[in-house]
């Protein structure tokens, strides 16, 4: 409603045919909210309020290990006209000690607010994990294996990654022909030198994963089979149809991360192509593993997607974000796929997206996800990510109103039911 009322859209440009808001368009809402928080950091820095300052100066102390790159290169690249650090001046870009401290005197203003930033979100997390705890709620975060090519991560760990002289990434990530695309996917993301990870006692990591689980509950990370091995692709390369699969660090990691941490409350996506070895990895670190629904249907059996066939330490989802929604599945759905299902599922197909969430909810897996949209019962148009697709994805939101105490009631209902 601000967006409308301030003037910086229109309410048309929100809405469908139904006059629901049931999407985000980011080109609209990104410069609007940039704009609010460069106005909540001049109205900040006027008011006297030496708490909040107090709070500001401990949060930048115990962060100031990601913190102060972070905000440096957001700095730099607000005043390099958004252009990637590999484009930066030399000196920038091979982070010389006295390029570093003539921009951080010239940049003091800028990642000042960036610092700030960071607080805000920091502030509201802890809010509304407390929240959440309060109310018996446990957050799940999601932890991708890699990083983007232009981050700060990339920038200020430049010997982690596969870089060349210039900074430019030799081989990317990305995964071969599955399910989702013949060609592969090609991420472009850097690609680590574990050799360099191991020899700093893996450092970034230990850091990166007490950060995750100071926000989260639990966190599952995405990808977890490129542990094992991961698919590298020469840079520039047109798909990945031409990669090869290269050994990741394996328990030795998660060995130092356990002996760092403690026992890890983390999910392994354990999606694609899975072999003896990746579920070693997985079991060895005594880790959940995944079970999607829409995969069981229209092969064998013994299928490990099946009902009948999970296991307790695991997870079971009836399509994650990255498949289409149960409905949008059932549509597209073949015909052995229908027959099978129903066959299984002993529903009319007309009933199977339905049953496919009391199958999850009865599951011997210890941990059950229903994503909204089926909850919902929305069909492909609600699908929150394709992966491969760089465009249009992430934009779904739930529409005003879906959320009332029908849907609150069913879902504590069926949840009570199983047991959950």
């Amino acid at each position: 409603d601000e967006l409308v009322t301030s003037g910086w859209l229109e309410s048309s440009d929100l809405t469908d045919s139904s006059g629901e808001v049931n999407s985000v368009r980011y080109s609209d809402v990104i410069p609007y909210h940039d704009r609010m928080l460069g106005l909540a950091w001049d109205r900040f820095q006027q008011r006297q309020d030496p708490g909040a300052r107090e709070r500001l100066e401990a949060f930048s102390a115990a962060q100031a290990a990601w913190l102060d790159d972070f905000a440096l290169f957001m700095a730099l690249k607000l005043s390099q006209g958004g252009a990637a650090w590999t484009s930066w001046p030399e000196a920038i870009r091979r982070r010389e000690a006295g390029a570093l401290a003539s921009a951080r005197q010239d940049l003091a203003s800028g990642m000042a607010f960036q610092t700030f930033v960071q607080w805000l979100f920091h502030e509201q997390m802890v809010s509304l994990r407390a929240h959440a705890a309060d109310r018996g709620i446990q957050l799940i975060g999601d932890l991708p294996i890699f990083v983007s090519m232009d981050s700060a991560d990339a920038w200020a760990h430049p010997e982690l990654f596969h870089f060349d002289e210039k900074g430019h990434a030799t081989v990317v990530a990305g995964v071969p022909p599955d399910y989702f695309s013949e060609t592969g996917q090609l991420w472009g993301n850097p690609l680590y030198r574990w050799e360099a990870s191991q020899a700093s006692g893996h450092a970034w990591w230990i850091a990166r994963m007490r950060q995750a689980l100071a926000q989260f509950d639990l966190v599952r990370i995405d990808h977890f089979r490129g542990f094992e091995a991961y698919w590298e692709i020469p840079a520039g390369a047109p798909h990945a149809i031409g990669g090869r699969w290269v050994p990741g660090p394996g328990s030795e990691l998660f060995e130092t991360l356990a002996r760092e941490l403690g026992d890890l409350p983390v999910i392994a996506e354990d999606l694609g192509l899975i072999t003896p070895e990746v579920e070693a990895l997985r079991d060895g670190a005594g880790l959940p593993g995944m079970k999607i629904l829409q995969f069981a249907f229209g092969g064998d059996d013994d299928n490990a997607y099946l009902p009948h066939r999970h296991v307790e330490h695991g997870v079971v989802y009836t399509g994650t974000h990255d498949n289409d929604t149960t409905v949008g599945w059932w549509d597209a759905a073949e015909p052995a796929v229908r027959e099978h299902a129903s066959r299984v599922l002993a529903v009319a197909p007309e009933h199977v997206p339905g049953a496919l969430i009391e199958a999850a909810l009865g599951s011997r897996a210890n941990l059950a996800v229903i994503p909204m949209q089926d909850w919902l019962g929305l069909g492909g148009d609600a699908r929150m990510n394709t992966p491969g697709l760089p465009e249009g994805n992430w934009a779904w939101r739930v529409a005003p109103g879906a959320l009332d105490v029908a849907l609150a009631d069913r879902i504590a209902a069926r949840t009570r039911a199983h047991g959950r």
